[in-house]
């Protein structure tokens, strides 16, 4: 196990139940340069605790200050940030030498990260989420197993008064951080200020809060698998989009928490809930973003679709050229003679005699058009494709195959009349597009 050992009762009573539970383990001490003096003598004071129980310590200094400064953030959050991505490179890759000399069973040097997070700790947390606002899965507090991060926290059944009580007893020696008194951190104004507060009224407030975050973990579990119900039957999934019908979203109830629960993922807040509603009785092509995805109303659904790309891509494609690659799929080009080619919307057959090359293989932009097979007036490649009723992120999946600055082919959906097949054709290309899956 990696232990994160600052010095605190917390941790140095954490340091002596993993030793006496025989696991095996390693500490590691951050630095972060904000108190001084103080900060250095902490990490002696640490280094010291190793030689006591004969373990190896990892130190490591931050600029804290300044890392805080350039990510505008917190003292609080940066220090948060530093700590666990210094313990995550740690477990995962700078011990990757010992890793590779570890025993062929042994999934590894360090089975977790173990913090020395306790009851009053979890009491702040929740109260601090609730009054920030938050989600039912935010009155969970702190969790006592991080699978992904690897981090366990086994003191969450004890008080601060508990742990205390175990170092006297074991003569046990500690250091106090002088900031954990200062009220100008969050933490500390709920720890020394709000909480001796409530309990001058409510005297088990702590024992009470501690039994309510045990319930709240319960009804997380009981709303998430109703959330997971909800979206099996509204959801469908259609390569990297989901489609939801609007009229059955509109009779789910409730409406707002699950509409929350779908769009969530794709980095939507719950601000803009209203404004997804509203798309539901918006005309056709209505749209709303986040950093990363669209919502868009298509007729009788909502389509959830990653942000539209502004890149013209295109292909330059020569004489000899046979088989091309591009981003929908791919094209085959061949040349046939001798019989009456039948046509699908995957396979165009052209005219060679009107092809010039090189041919051009690109996005459809605004503006396109071309003389749809069977008409003999052009028509803009937006319009031919709203009678089509395509949705819009499909429309922004269409490609054109383009000669001598004319569109021969909508790539999938209908060739130029201008380059058919005619009774005086001698040599035709037959083209072949395979849709990727």
């Amino acid at each position: 196990m990696l232990l994160a050992v600052s010095g605190g009762v917390d941790s140095v009573v954490l340091t002596d139940l993993i030793a006496k539970s025989g696991f095996d383990f390693t500490i590691a001490h951050c630095n972060f340069q904000l108190r001084g003096e103080e900060s250095e003598r902490d990490e002696q004071f640490v280094k010291a605790i190793g030689i006591s129980y004969q373990k190896e310590v990892l130190v490591e200094k931050f600029d804290t200050k300044n890392y805080a400064s350039k990510n505008k953030l917190s003292i609080q959050e940066a220090a948060r940030e530093l700590r666990y991505d210094w313990f995550g490179a740690i477990v995962n890759s700078e011990l990757s030498m010992i890793n590779d000399m570890r025993p062929p069973n042994d999934s590894g040097f360090f089975s977790y990260i173990v913090t020395a997070h306790h009851a009053d700790d979890n009491i702040e947390t929740l109260l601090m989420h609730f009054f920030r606002g938050t989600g039912i899965h935010g009155l969970t507090a702190i969790p006592s197993l991080s699978k992904e991060r690897k981090i366990i926290r086994p003191l969450l059944f004890a008080t601060r008064e508990q742990i205390v009580h175990y170092a006297n007893e074991h003569q046990l020696k500690w250091i106090e951080d002088s900031s954990n008194a200062s009220e100008k951190y969050t933490r500390n104004y709920f720890r020394h200020t709000l909480i001796p507060s409530i309990a001058e009224v409510l005297p088990k407030v702590q024992e009470n809060l501690s039994d309510n975050i045990g319930r709240f973990i319960e009804a997380d579990l009981l709303y998430t698998q109703a959330i997971e119900l909800h979206k099996k039957k509204l959801l469908e999934y259609k390569g990297n989009e989901v489609h939801i019908p609007i009229l059955k979203l509109k009779k789910s109830i409730p409406l707002r928490t699950i509409l929350h629960e779908i769009i969530k993922p794709y980095h939507f807040t719950a601000v803009q809930v209203d404004e997804v509603i509203k798309l539901f009785d918006a005309e056709n092509g209505g749209v709303i973003s986040s950093a990363t995805h669209r919502i868009i109303k298509n007729r009788e659904w909502l389509i959830i679709a990653l942000n539209k790309t502004e890149e013209s891509a295109f292909i330059v494609i020569g004489a000899l050229d046979k088989t091309i690659l591009f981003e929908e799929g791919k094209l085959r080009i061949e040349t046939i003679t001798g019989h009456k080619p039948q046509a699908t919307n995957a396979i165009a057959f052209i005219d060679a005699s009107v092809i010039k090359f090189p041919l051009l293989l690109r996005k459809a932009k605004q503006g396109d058009y071309f003389y749809p097979l069977g008409m003999q007036k052009k028509k803009k490649i937006s319009r031919f494709l709203i009678d089509l009723k395509l949705s819009q992120t499909d429309k922004e999946k269409v490609w054109v195959l383009e000669s001598n600055k004319k569109i021969v082919w909508v790539i999938g959906y209908r060739i130029d009349d201008r380059f058919k097949i005619t009774d005086n054709t001698r040599n035709a290309l037959k083209i072949s597009f395979t849709h990727n899956p």
